[in-house]
């Protein structure tokens, strides 16, 4: 097993416990140090770590130390967030590099209770209230913290009574920091008006997450009903009640982004989710969420670097020339993805001679377009295609490419069908299909049929 070993007093605690136990149990321990860099003292500090398991490892106790160098960028999240997700990433590399499953945290019954007045200052809901589970099972790994029920006061005895050496860190004490000014400024008051305070806390946490557990349970009864391929129907989730509504919606974000919900987000979905015209809502800097023809779904979108850089080579270079001669990826100019051309029978729906493509133009749009789907059916203009066929604004951003002055590939509508191989008179080479990948990574081309 592992022990997360910062070299200060509880994981010391712990880490001393643990050995104490793990050699009549058949157990090697795995110590494993973070270098977050961010303190002056951080290298004597891993010094001090290795000094202790090399001491105790001589002293016959199975004991080895592993550490990681991390960088922490506060952009964004904040010093303390940034290197709490350091920090984990880098003991769940380090655990699975030693073996280990089971990896042993030294959280105790004062920091349950900080983390759950903390959550409370911040107005969390549930899921904050919860604060820090004794058990879970993330990153193929099981995190335990086996003295969460445990008060600071036992760990202050246990390492005077084995007169352990431990680092203090001088960041424990910086008053910016939220927790310490909880600890030192408001605690001693506010434990001292209330003894029973950190239980008290501790047992709210514990009731949180009761609740949190039959809130997922609920989303998933809820979502069975709501999902529409990878996304959610608009319509059937506005059946549900408001709480269950926001509920549905919170789980299935988290799901399918794998990161929180802002709070500002869920309320601006739950009231804007009611029209039925296109839309998006920033999730992050990489992804969006989307409302079209009642399904609500979270894609990836360009970077808006990329996007100027269209506009920019759209102004700059109306037409492009594109010589395709082989099936393969074609980047075109500065459209943000690329041209996917693949060999196909000639028979195939939607596919197009291979000679055509040697000599390509490639066009932004302009207006007054016009594209034919199917054999059977009259030309129309791209937007009323684009409408019938169900494909979104984001999906329509590529180049259209002509060929003898034909429209012959829309982006999200494929070939037309006038230039189909079946329909071409220079049909007898080969054929290819061809694919627009949008710049989020999606390939929403819809098939094609000569019905």
């Amino acid at each position: 097993m592992a022990v997360a070993y910062s070299g200060g007093r509880d994981s010391t605690a712990l880490l001393h416990a643990t050995l104490a136990v793990a050699d009549r149990l058949g157990l090697r321990v795995v110590a494993l140090h973070v270098h977050h860099g961010l303190s002056a003292h951080a290298d004597e500090w891993l010094a001090h770590c290795s000094a202790r398991c090399e001491s105790w490892a001589a002293s016959g106790a199975p004991v080895e130390l592993r550490s990681r160098r991390v960088t922490v960028d506060p952009a964004g999240s904040g010093v303390e967030a940034a290197a709490r997700t350091a920090r984990y990433a880098a003991l769940a590399e380090m655990a699975r590099d030693a073996g280990c499953d089971l990896v042993l945290l030294a959280h105790h019954r004062d920091d349950q209770a900080e983390t759950v007045l903390l959550q409370a200052l911040r107005g969390a809901g549930m899921a904050g209230l919860a604060a820090m589970p004794g058990s879970i099972e993330r990153d193929g790994l099981t995190w335990a913290r086996p003295w969460l029920n445990r008060p600071r006061s036992e760990i202050d005895s246990y390492v005077a009574q084995h007169g352990l050496a431990y680092i203090d860190d001088d960041s424990n004490t910086d008053a910016h920091y939220a927790r310490n000014r909880l600890r030192h400024d408001v605690w001693p008051a506010f434990g001292a008006a209330f003894p029973q305070a950190a239980h008290a806390l501790s047992t709210v946490a514990a009731h949180a997450q009761e609740a949190v557990a039959c809130l997922a349970d609920l989303a998933a009864i809820d979502l069975q009903a709501l999902r529409r391929g990878g996304g959610l129907s608009r319509s059937a989730l506005l059946v549900l009640p408001l709480h269950r509504r926001a509920n549905a919606l919170r789980h299935w974000l988290v799901e399918t982004s794998c990161a929180s919900v802002p709070a500002s987000l869920l309320h601006r979905l739950l009231a804007e989710l009611h029209g039925d015209r296109p839309a998006r809502w920033p999730l992050d800097v990489d992804r969006e969420v989307r409302l079209y023809r009642d399904v609500i779904s979270v894609d990836r979108v360009a970077r808006k670097s990329a996007t100027e850089s269209v506009i920019a080579s759209v102004d700059a270079t109306p037409v492009l020339d594109v010589c395709v001669t082989a099936p393969g990826r074609y980047a075109i100019g500065a459209w943000p993805g690329l041209l996917s051309v693949e060999s196909a029978d000639a028979d195939a729906p939607g596919v197009v001679p291979l000679a055509r493509l040697a000599s390509l133009q490639a066009r932004p749009r302009q207006g007054g377009e016009q594209f034919q789907r199917a054999a059977n059916t009259p030309p129309r203009s791209l937007k009323k295609q684009y409408q019938a066929a169900g494909v979104p604004a984001w999906q329509r951003g590529g180049p259209l490419l002509w060929c003898d002055g034909q429209l012959l590939f829309a982006p999200g509508l494929g070939v037309d069908a006038r230039c189909h191989a079946r329909h071409d008179s220079a049909t007898g080479g080969p054929c290819c299909s061809l694919r627009w990948i949008t710049g989020d990574g999606s390939t929403d081309e819809r098939p094609q049929t000569d019905d």
